[in-house]
């Protein structure tokens, strides 16, 4: 017998060779028809692997993300059965789930793809799925799939194979194909209901240009039918809302290839509203006890080479920039931190002066690969809000739930109420991609763990998604239309104040090194404005607003009017402008809800002598007369945060 240790604690006993899916069978029928795969102690299975040991069991469905995972890279090997089916002597790359879906690279030969080849392969996918063939894992030795693959003269296969150990190969067949593959998979075809090709797109093979390009094909499938509707209906709301559109319409920034790619010009409203983001961050710091530094765009090489970032990063970096000076360098800075570390050791610093809290606007440089590219989510410029927090030992777990409450002050303040904490932590079996003692890495998770558990978080935990210098808690928002996104980040560090031998002085006279922590509430803010953007579909909460409100006169006679009421609005802080167009009132109140701008002040001869306003709010209507005073009192307190 083997003890089979669930999500919720209990322990059951069953039959060594158990699979996860009769441990489902035996919990209910209900929930084994519904498990896709299975997480053993940690590592995702298929759900018909016999378990030989005591292990934590957790039965995964669609509702769980690596559910959706293996029920998308199991469509995937459907998709390629599909093509093989229709095309013979389609080749295969890789073909892995991705966020939203899955795709493969397929090399069709001379035969090209097209959008209007979609329907005939989505058709013959429900046609295999239909036949519900199970997912079969076979594991086979090097030398077996190297013969196996070289007898279907797939080189693509046999490129993987090589960089693969001698056992650790496994092979999956599901009806009339095979695949080399790790898996796990879906127990059958028959959980894929719905299919839908996305797109395809030229992607060259191991990302190498001087390799053969091949097709990617871009696909999502659902277990329900509705649940594709669904899926589509959101996709064409995110089309609407898309950041890029919005942002060149309410003309809030711009890019230019002479500029270039990746580095996003703000425009006037734009600046507006990001200095507004700043100011309100920069209040919240202030009260929570923040410096605020600034530090240069580049730094000496030796910086990053000292922080580590050079090792790590220096191929995702610019080019350096080589001085007069024969062997001198210098880089685009790709991170604030060792700079802050920097500051910090101006001085001596005592215990009785920790926590030491410093904050910087702080633009960073990466240089992505111009295909990774999209507006504002992927840039090679961007600024962090940036702070790096100095304290004792004792101090971590107390600053780290100071910094959690910031967090959740900025989400609430801008209408993002859906979130999760994501732990993110050290992968166990591959260390060599971190920096750091293992002692060093324990206190930080644990403090990471309990301070969310004490503030009551929602988390999940992740392993590998750690920095290399330290985990983190990553906050995951969704968005008005449910899209996940990684927002918030706080981090905990041992290893930079060792690599920059940072010291305090402590109560024993003797010194040691500080603990750092890593944050930033918005993240970049230009992802985090993207994703605002699309959040609220361009229309802005309104002390964020580029303008909140728009004086629409009648005429030119109410001009003088409009003018002395702007004159006192602003003199409120209350920001606006006056259509002076010689338009008429219904075209200027159609081209100003486009704009979306919240509130339009409609002005002519009654509201001039009665000393009133007509306001129109965006997208309510009228919403009747109302004083000045009125409603400079109302505005004054919808724009408080």
């Amino acid at each position: 017998m083997i003890n089979i240790t669930l999500p919720d604690g209990s322990v059951r006993a069953y039959d060594k060779g158990i699979t996860s899916m009769q441990i489902a069978q035996s919990i209910s029928e209900g929930l084994a028809r519904n498990v896709l795969a299975a997480e053993v102690d940690g590592t995702v299975w298929d759900a018909s692997r016999p378990i030989e040991q005591d292990a934590r069991v957790k039965l995964l469905t669609w509702n769980d993300v690596q559910g959706k995972s293996t029920f998308w890279h199991s469509s995937a090997h459907l998709m390629a059965e599909a093509l093989e089916a229709l095309y013979p002597g389609t080749k295969f790359g890789i073909g892995p789930a991705i966020e939203t879906g899955f795709y493969y690279d397929v090399d069709f030969g001379d035969r090209t793809l097209s959008q209007d080849d979609f329907k005939q392969i989505e058709d013959k996918m429900i046609e295999l799925a239909k036949t519900k063939s199970e997912y079969i894992r076979e594991p086979i030795s090097k030398a077996e799939a190297i013969s196996y693959f070289t007898e279907k003269d797939d080189e693509y296969k046999l490129d993987l194979l090589k960089d693969l150990p001698d056992g650790s190969i496994t092979l999956y067949r599901q009806g009339n194909f095979t695949d080399l593959c790790r898996g796990p998979h879906i127990p059958n075809t028959g959980f894929i209901k719905s299919v839908k090709l996305m797109n395809v797109a030229g992607a060259y093979w191991r990302g190498d240009e001087s390799r053969k390009q091949l097709t990617r094909i871009y696909a999502v499938t659902f277990p329900k039918a509705s649940e594709l509707t669904e899926y589509l209906r959101v996709l064409e709301e995110a089309k609407k809302r898309d950041h890029r559109k919005l942002g060149k319409e309410l003309e809030l920034f711009a890019f230019s290839e002479k500029v270039g790619m990746g580095l996003p010009l703000w425009l006037p409203k734009g600046t507006a509203l990001r200095e507004r983001l700043v100011n309100f961050m920069q209040r919240a710091q202030v009260k929570e006890g923040y410096e605020q530094v600034i530090t240069p765009h580049i730094g000496h090489k030796s910086l990053y080479v000292t922080s580590g970032h050079y090792e790590k990063y220096g191929k995702d970096s610019f080019q350096p920039i080589k001085t007069p000076q024969e062997g001198e360098e210098f880089f685009l800075k790709p991170m604030n931190c060792p700079h802050h570390c920097e500051i910090y050791k101006t001085k001596p610093r005592s215990y009785k002066d920790l926590p030491v809290r410093f904050a910087e606007f702080g633009t960073v440089y990466r240089y992505e690969q111009s295909g990774e590219l999209h507006g504002l989510t992927r840039v090679r410029g961007f600024t962090q809000d940036d702070a790096h927090l100095f304290c004792r030992p004792d101090q971590v777990k107390d600053e780290f739930k100071k910094v959690i409450d910031l967090v959740l002050y900025v989400f609430s303040a801008l209408g993002f109420e859906d979130y999760t904490a994501q732990v993110s932590l050290r992968d166990p079996e591959n260390k060599t991609k971190y920096i750091g003692s293992d002692e060093n890495w324990a206190l930080a998770e644990s403090a990471i763990i309990e301070a969310a558990e004490e503030k009551g978080l929602r988390t999940v935990v992740e392993y590998g998604e750690a920095a290399f210098y330290g985990p983190k808690l990553d906050f995951m928002v969704k968005d008005a239309l449910g899209r996940k996104w990684q927002l918030g980040t706080i981090q905990v560090d041992y290893n930079l104040p060792e690599r920059f031998e940072l010291e305090y002085t402590g109560s024993d006279n003797l010194k040691h090194r500080p603990v750092m922590i890593h944050r930033a509430p918005f993240g970049s803010l230009e992802r985090f404005i993207a994703v605002l953007i699309e959040h609220c579909a361009g229309n802005f909460p309104l002390w964020l607003s580029p303008e909140q409100y728009v004086i629409l006169p009648i005429s030119e006679k109410y001009e003088d009017y409009a003018k002395k009421l702007l004159s006192e609005l602003n003199n409120s802080d209350i920001r606006g402008l006056i259509d002076f167009r010689d338009e008429k009132i219904g075209r200027k109140i159609r081209d100003a809800e486009v704009k979306k701008i919240p509130y339009m002040l409609i002005v002519g001869e009654k509201e001039a002598a009665d000393g009133t306003i007509s306001v129109r709010k965006h997208g309510t209507g009228d919403l009747g007369s109302i004083s000045i005073e009125d409603f400079k009192q109302q505005l004054i307190k919808e724009i408080t945060v």
